[in-house]
């Protein structure tokens, strides 16, 4: 950690955070960093014992899930937690698109006029491999989970659903699903079912909606009571831009010598939600939130080296091993 600098931004691939995290608590920093905060249970240990001394340090740490700093969705959780729409029965939320960007092993070798390592190819192409991001379920997909523990108000108690591969993978595509569908039980008895896929060509969204009692949340600042009438119907065209605000307000609370934000613990089980998904996708089985959290699954490599292996290695023909439901231990 530098040692002149009085904020610590932390984008790298997600795996690497809890330790990042630990140094720049360590070394007193104000801190932004981005989501996910871990891609395991050691991980997420880690980090709610780091966030326990950055509160007592009087350390801000804002996490990227930026809805939380995006208008809209303020006005519109604040509603439904003054009962707009009654109780919250069900949750839908989804993370459906046609995917993100692949690093060809054959486009950096090229480059490198040379082999790459394991170690170097995987930190190239770093989404498509679980110990440096979690699955897309957990490193984009938490935005929307997120949104359904804030609007619960707390976390799920257990999961089960489904996942796979059905349109991506090739040799470059690495040992993650392209699709999962996760049922999230919450402690009150209701549920927020979950879509994520990275597949082109389908039906895309990306947004999140919550049936209540006496009315509903179809979508990001829409309220509706049961009969239809319109109780909150929010423009959002003029207003200010989330990413740079979760930055403004990190900046307006250091520069006011304030102690304000303490996003870690949030982002912290807003990230072991969503592995909690994976891990029940992965199995096939139900996962209950005390089992995952007390996973001693440790996807991390033993030492870190550009010539050390990584914890997933190829066979003969460039592929790796790909969880399979009913037989992968995800514990």
């Amino acid at each position: 950690v530098i040692a002149l600098s009085d904020v610590v931004i932390l984008t790298t691939p997600p795996g690497f955070r809890p330790m990042h995290f630990e140094a720049a608590v360590d070394a007193g920093k104000q801190i932004f960093m981005e989501k996910p905060v871990a891609t395991d249970a050691p991980g997420i240990r880690r980090v709610l014992a780091a966030a326990q001394k950055a509160k007592e340090k009087k350390l801000n740490v804002v996490v990227g899930l930026q809805r939380h700093y995006q208008t809209v969705y303020r006005e519109w959780v604040k509603r439904i937690h003054e009962g707009a729409i009654g109780d919250i029965i069900l949750g839908r939320v989804y993370w459906n698109g046609g995917g993100v960007w692949v690093r060809t092993r054959k486009e950096y070798e090229e480059k490198a006029g040379r082999p790459l390592t394991e170690m170097e190819y995987q930190m190239r192409n770093w989404y498509y491999f679980n110990w440096l991001c979690g699955d897309h379920i957990v490193e984009q997909h938490i935005h929307n989970i997120d949104v359904g523990n804030w609007v619960k108000q707390g976390h799920p108690v257990k999961a089960q659903g489904q996942g796979g591969r059905q349109v991506r993978k090739g040799v470059d595509h690495g040992e993650i699903f392209d699709h999962h569908f996760v049922e999230f039980e919450y402690e009150d008895g209701s549920r927020v079912l979950s879509q994520c896929r990275h597949i082109p060509d389908c039906m895309n969204r990306v947004s999140e909606g919550f049936h209540g009692t006496s009315g509903t949340a179809p979508s990001p600042g829409e309220l509706y009571s049961a009969s239809g009438e319109t109780i909150l119907k929010h423009n959002d065209k003029e207003d200010p831009n989330p990413y740079q605000v979760e930055h403004d307000e990190l900046f307006a609370a250091i520069n006011a010598g304030k102690f304000k934000y303490k996003d870690a613990e949030n982002g912290a089980v807003a990230t072991m939600s969503s592995i909690m998904g994976r891990m029940a996708t992965y199995s096939g089985k139900v996962i209950t939130w005390d089992e995952a959290m007390a996973s001693e699954l440790d996807l991390m490599p033993q030492t870190f080296a550009w010539d050390a292996d990584p914890p997933v290695m190829p066979d003969a023909d460039g592929f790796y091993p790909i969880p399979t439901p009913g037989v992968t231990k995800a514990l």
